[in-house]
């Protein structure tokens, strides 16, 4: 089995580091990782600027680019084979609720999922790379879970089925704390805090993106209520964004619109 590994929060982050250690036992891994950090870039693509591929002395590649830049360049020539799993993190902090759709660590997982590989983006709940060991361990554990059934699809044994992303995350607790995993939905959050405003040195106003506002749908069966109950939260995640729900109002309004011309 071959893993492709990626994080936003650059190659030297603790948390690619250990997800690494412990990946490298259950699989062949490699890691394509920014440069630097790039936390709530989603899936940004770099399209009007050239990008350049460097090797660190641990055998980490590294791009000055985003992380979904890294899977791209990875996935469409720099690998030179297809990898059975794109796994991104270990995140310094939460991926839950709103997150999800700013998250530079789900964007990577997402582009894995967009080639059609099963993606897996890992996140602790809290910053600080607090035991970040059980962490790597725990992740370690779930990829080892989903290696057998990749490897029967590989060889054929058993049908080819639709890649799936799943977003995962991980309380900062000692490995006899964390109560095990939880299947949840997304949570969701309050509007971000008041953007923080400066003066420069030269007396102009800067403006500086303000946190992530607190837990707004955060009841039991969320991803939110799981971690705070000290178990590792696991959501499937989808790309398609369509209202399934409101189309028939939208088809409505669509034909109004044409009796009127």
């Amino acid at each position: 089995m071959k893993i492709l590994i990626c994080n936003d929060d650059g190659y030297q982050a603790s948390g690619i580091i250990a997800l690494y250690e412990a990946l490298k036992t259950v699989a062949d891994v490699e890691v394509v990782a920014p440069e630097q950090n790039n936390s709530a870039k989603s899936n940004a693509l770099t399209l009007h600027s050239p990008m350049y591929v460097q090797t660190a002395a641990n055998g980490f590649r590294y791009i000055n680019g985003t992380p979904a830049d890294c899977v791209h360049i990875a996935l469409t020539g720099l690998l030179g084979y297809r990898p059975d799993l794109v796994v991104s993190g270990i995140n310094n902090g939460a991926n839950m609720g709103d997150d999800t759709i700013y998250s530079g660590t789900v964007g990577a997982a997402m582009e894995g999922y967009l080639f059609g590989i099963p993606s897996v983006a890992f996140s602790q709940t809290e910053k600080g790379w607090a035991h970040i060991d059980v962490a790597a361990r725990r992740a370690a554990e779930l990829v080892r879970q989903l290696i057998p059934s990749l490897e029967n699809v590989a060889e054929g044994t058993e049908p080819t089925v639709p890649p799936w992303l799943l977003n995962v995350n991980i309380p900062n607790l000692p490995d006899d704390e964390i109560r095990g995993m939880k299947v949840c939905r997304l949570g969701r959050r309050h509007a971000a805090e008041r953007v923080i405003m400066q003066t420069s040195p030269r007396g102009e106003t800067m403006y500086w993106i303000g946190g992530a506002g607190p837990a707004k749908e955060a009841g039991e069966g969320t991803d939110f209520y799981a971690t705070s109950q000290k178990f590792v939260s696991i959501t499937p995640l989808q790309v398609d964004l369509t209202d399934h729900e409101r189309l028939p109002y939208w088809a409505q309004t669509a034909a109004r619109l044409s009796e009127t011309r």
